[in-house]
């Protein structure tokens, strides 16, 4: 990414906590105690740190999150969920993976939103590690409902996707994320249709990579809600023909509401 890309004018400070005790960045010691979770991903070196962890990084970054959250009550309202809830497990699903380490490198959080809690709706990523500060939002992963009614949205509605995506303040700050884009037109989909690119994607989103240092500034929360406030628009627009299809769900059925079967991600575990 671009040095214009790793620089987005921090704006108003933020206040030195977002609690009376726990300030909402970072300190050196996070990021030493990722580095070393790296070189020793295992138990009995994890759980003889715990209280560093704890301290360092949990708290910290629940902090964060809550922080955030007080700026997403102007751009993504829906979004809003006790912290705990937001962010992610540091824990790996190894069930289906060769890697069995059972530690992620970074502590992350993923901000659904409301009713699309277990489903891969839109939303609003963010993850710190030893070596990077990561800031994401879109679709990713959908479920193949989610996936097709994305599709048609994009088939119907071109013209507004291509605004959003291709906004040049949102792509001076941020990538695209790795699509996954198919490699001939999904079934029942125009090929010479204006939208085939974007509709060929898997999954739907942008991304800022920025320096690990960038986690240990007062300014921490102000800064990432300022890339987040720009991809409102995208994740809006994702999320519309989500929202519609769970209000068809939840429509009464002989005089009962009928069921929202949802699944969750393994990597979408919360901290307990």
């Amino acid at each position: 990414m671009s040095r214009e890309k790793q620089r987005l004018s921090p704006g108003a400070k933020t206040s030195s906590s977002a609690s009376s005790t726990i300030q909402p960045w970072f300190r050196e010691d996070a990021l030493k105690f990722l580095r070393g979770l790296k070189r020793n991903n295992n138990r009995e070196w994890f759980e003889a740190r715990r209280a560093v962890y704890e301290r360092e990084l949990k708290l910290p970054m629940l902090a964060l999150i809550e922080r955030i959250m007080q700026g997403m009550e102007e751009y993504a309202p829906e979004h809003i969920r006790p912290a705990a809830k937001c962010m992610l497990r540091i824990y790996r699903d190894t069930r289906f993976s060769a890697d069995k380490s059972p530690y992620k490198h970074h502590v992350a959080a993923w901000w659904t939103r409301s009713g699309l809690e277990k489903t891969s709706g839109g939303g609003y990523y963010l993850h710190i590690g030893h070596d990077e500060l990561v800031i994401a939002a879109g679709v990713y992963m959908p479920q193949k409902e989610q996936l097709l009614a994305i599709r048609r949205h994009l088939l119907e509605n071109h013209l507004e996707w291509k605004r959003l995506i291709e906004d040049k303040k949102l792509r001076r700050f941020m990538d695209l994320h790795d699509p996954m884009a198919l490699t001939r037109p999904p079934k029942g989909f125009p090929a010479d249709h204006p939208a085939i690119s974007w509709i060929c994607w898997r999954q739907w989103g942008v991304i800022a990579h920025l320096p690990a240092a960038e986690a240990l500034k007062p300014a921490l929360a102000a800064n990432v809600t300022k890339y987040l406030r720009l991809t409102a628009p995208i994740v809006n627009f994702l999320n519309e023909p989500l929202t519609a299809a769970l209000q068809k769900k939840k429509k009464p059925l002989f005089g009962l509401y009928a069921p929202v079967r949802t699944r969750m991600h393994s990597d979408d575990e919360h901290e307990l």
